[in-house]
């Protein structure tokens, strides 16, 4: 009875991180998956695409921890879900950095992934620098 309860957790989490991932699936994050790469400019013609390019280059501004946090870890790391280490779990946290080789080792974790964690949670645009805000952001340290 006890392997019926874990398969239907398991069933469960996967259900959840695919609900979250199907969220984050907006229209405006298809358009931007699917935006060209470059552009053809003309000798002599002026190219607006430049001017663009330029700024699309620069990026945005990163997302904070907490945002990122809010966004994409608080199913799993809000509740405990599947083992999930929780937000302010301090101790917890502080064993699994020591385990891990510190916070990069966690972070390290948190790219590839682990347990029933996939690559980079369910945040596959998150940079890394915005990863080691949110794993700050949960666990104090």
């Amino acid at each position: 009875m006890n392997l019926i309860k874990k398969i239907l957790v398991a069933q469960t989490a996967v259900v959840a991180l695919w609900a979250m991932s199907a969220q984050a699936a907006t229209d405006d994050a298809i358009a931007e998956r699917l935006k060209p790469v470059g552009s053809v400019c003309i000798q002599g013609e002026e190219c607006a695409a430049a001017g663009a390019g330029a700024a699309a280059a620069a990026g945005g501004a990163a997302r904070s921890g907490s945002d990122v946090y809010g966004k994409f870890c608080t199913a799993c790391h809000g509740s405990g879900l599947l083992n999930a280490p929780k937000t302010g779990d301090t101790a917890t946290w502080s064993a699994r950095a020591d385990a891990a080789g510190g916070l990069d080792g966690l972070l390290t974790h948190a790219i590839n992934g682990i347990n029933a964690m996939p690559p980079k949670g369910t945040c596959g645009d998150c940079s890394d620098d915005e990863l080691k805000a949110a794993i700050e952001h949960m666990s104090g340290l």
